[in-house]
């Protein structure tokens, strides 16, 4: 189920990084999209929206075109290219569902590390998320493009309401949206000890707090995926679930 591990020394960094992806029971096919880059230290999720050829080519196309851009760019990296990739995605996207009568649309979340291991980017559209894990203390770092996060933000219900659950499949943002939003793009730091988990709301809908925090402290990356993905199935398997896992290590 999980990949290989990759590796990927950056400066005062290492990096190690594992994904996996799971159908689940509810979906006939994984609608999901995983990129764990085999050679930079770049990893991206992306999670259609619905269970049509929409969804499927969105999430190709929103991945396929941000792994040119940052391949292209390499060893560069910049807010303003990252910008620029998001832009030609959304225009992408928006291009190759044209001739379908149904919505063509999904999540990206993705992680980019620069050379030296001394900053990542974080590249957000939708309500798959980006966690860190560090010194025992489990993060969201992301927030969900939906109008279930507005609305439990501003009090306009409860978060456990059953207007807030219907508001969570309402996205304020995705890739091939018709007024093609900006990305939140987040800068971060790495530090030794650190875990990563990028993953869609197929993971963080039906693995709770605690266990995510528990599982990825697995000492190995692939354990945490395999054990994280096992969680969503014997929670029912209601989705399509996807995670990354990046531990950060000392070089050496």
């Amino acid at each position: 189920m999980p990949t290989e591990p990759h590796r990927h020394p950056l400066g005062g960094i290492t990096l190690e990084v594992v994904g996996g992806s799971v159908v689940g029971d509810r979906y006939p096919a994984n609608f999901d999209v995983l990129h764990v880059d085999p050679a930079l230290p770049f990893v991206a999720v992306a999670d259609g929206m619905g269970a049509g050829e929409g969804s499927r080519r969105a999430g190709a196309t929103a991945t396929g075109t941000l792994v040119a851009h940052v391949r292209a760019a390499w060893p560069e990296v910049a807010p303003r290219q990252l910008r620029a990739a998001v832009a030609h995605l959304q225009s992408a996207v928006r291009a190759a569902g044209a001739g379908l009568a149904e919505l063509t649309g999904c999540t990206l979340t993705a992680l980019l590390v620069e050379p030296d291991g001394g900053q990542g980017w974080i590249v957000q559209l939708g309500d798959s998320r980006a966690y860190r894990l560090r010194d025992g203390l489990l993060e969201l770092v992301t927030v969900d493009h939906t109008a279930a996060w507005l609305g439990v933000l501003h009090g306009w219900y409860p978060a456990d309401s059953p207007a807030a659950a219907h508001a969570r499949y309402q996205l304020t943002r995705y890739a091939g949206h018709p007024g093609e939003p900006e990305a939140d793009l987040l800068a971060v730091s790495l530090r030794a000890g650190d875990v990563w988990l990028l993953c869609t709301d197929g993971v963080s809908d039906q693995v709770d707090y605690h266990r995510m925090c528990r599982l990825l402290a697995a000492p190995r990356p692939q354990d945490a995926v395999r054990d994280l993905l096992d969680a969503t199935l014997a929670a029912g398997g209601d989705d399509n679930a996807t995670a990354v896992v990046v531990r950060v290590h000392a070089p050496g």
